[in-house]
């Protein structure tokens, strides 16, 4: 893969694993705040009365959903990585490098009759 296609992976990678916080993240924060205040967790539906549930369970899920973002967040970070340090500096040919080293800045760009000698 090109520098740029990891570059924008990794931005892609992040957005999501924050969209996906934003959006899915919310019950897993009502359960922590149950836990925290009131010690019992109640799993709510929306047709019926809310049950009761072991808040450790919950708990559990928690762990794995955000564990599941940190993953999808540190891959992102990985991916944008290796797409700033990039190869392009590498792949430079000899004859086009400028700067210090470099044999061009010596000669006029026209003169190429001495690199025949």
């Amino acid at each position: 893969m090109s520098d740029a296609r990891f570059t924008l992976l990794g931005v892609g990678l992040v957005f999501a694993s924050f969209l996906i916080l934003g959006i899915f993240g919310s019950p897993f924060f009502r359960s922590t705040v149950e836990t925290q205040e009131f010690g019992d967790c109640y799993q709510y539906f929306e047709d019926r009365a809310p049950i009761p549930i072991d808040c450790e369970v919950r708990m559990q899920d928690k762990a794995l959903f955000f564990g599941l973002v940190v993953a999808l967040i540190g891959s992102g970070i990985l991916a944008l990585i290796k797409g700033v340090r990039g190869r392009w500096d590498q792949d430079v040919k000899p004859q086009d490098m400028l700067g210090p080293g470099g044999e061009r800045l010596s000669k006029p760009p026209d003169d190429e009759s001495d690199e025949k000698k």
